[in-house]
């Protein structure tokens, strides 16, 4: 699905990574581990298209691109993305408007765990509640290439479950995902391989993992 190669990243001619080599396919996952600055989140911001990387290319299904296609990927990162004031439903209904389609919105709010929420706004929200809409949002999304940033972070055990069961549906239906850690959960039961980033060695590291 993805191919990257001699990806590298600089920030204030500092290199934050790279190169980096690494491949996802369609049904498997990509877990991204490292220590605070080691490029994780900037890795993912990459990718989405909200940070130009600055050498390194970039092949969509086998074809040379500077950038993936904005329709066929979804980024979920540690800002919640909703507006505050309007309800889990309306900002559901606004993102259903980016996507179109005829998504069933109370049926995607109950997949996450907000079933009797739909009326309360973004802002009176916890913390786990508000990721929880985020990956409502993410339900909605067309995507085939998910790429998450601490997916797992401000939930509670029942939360973390529901992130694996989300990705272990996602990637059964042939789509893949990318998500970050700092290592302190441990990788969803799904196809999983790492991509190790060394923030005293940015070059990274891939390796395989064994899968459930």
């Amino acid at each position: 699905m993805l191919t990257v190669t001699c990806l590298r990243f600089h920030r204030n001619d500092e290199c934050v990574f790279g190169p980096l080599d690494f491949d996802v396919q369609a049904g498997e996952a990509l877990l991204i581990t490292g220590g605070n600055g080691a490029g994780k989140t900037t890795l993912l911001r990459v990718l989405a298209g909200l940070l130009r990387a600055g050498e390194g290319d970039l092949q969509w299904h086998g074809e040379t691109c500077t950038r993936l296609p904005p329709d066929a990927i979804a980024f979920v990162g540690h800002l919640p993305g909703h507006k505050a004031d309007l309800s889990s439903m309306d900002n559901l209904r606004w993102a259903l408007g980016m996507h179109g389609g005829n998504a069933n919105l109370a049926h995607a709010l109950a997949d996450v765990g907000l079933a009797g929420f739909e009326d309360t706004p973004a802002g009176r929200l916890s913390a786990g509640q508000r990721k929880r809409l985020s990956l409502a949002r993410l339900l909605l999304s067309p995507a085939t290439l998910w790429l998450l940033d601490e997916p797992y972070a401000n939930l509670d055990r029942d939360g973390m479950a529901l992130v694996d069961r989300l990705l272990d549906r996602h990637l059964h239906a042939g789509g893949a995902a990318l998500l970050t850690t700092h290592g302190a959960y441990a990788p969803p039961p799904v196809r999983v391989r790492t991509l190790l980033l060394d923030g005293n060695d940015p070059a990274g590291d891939a390796t395989m993992e064994s899968s459930p």
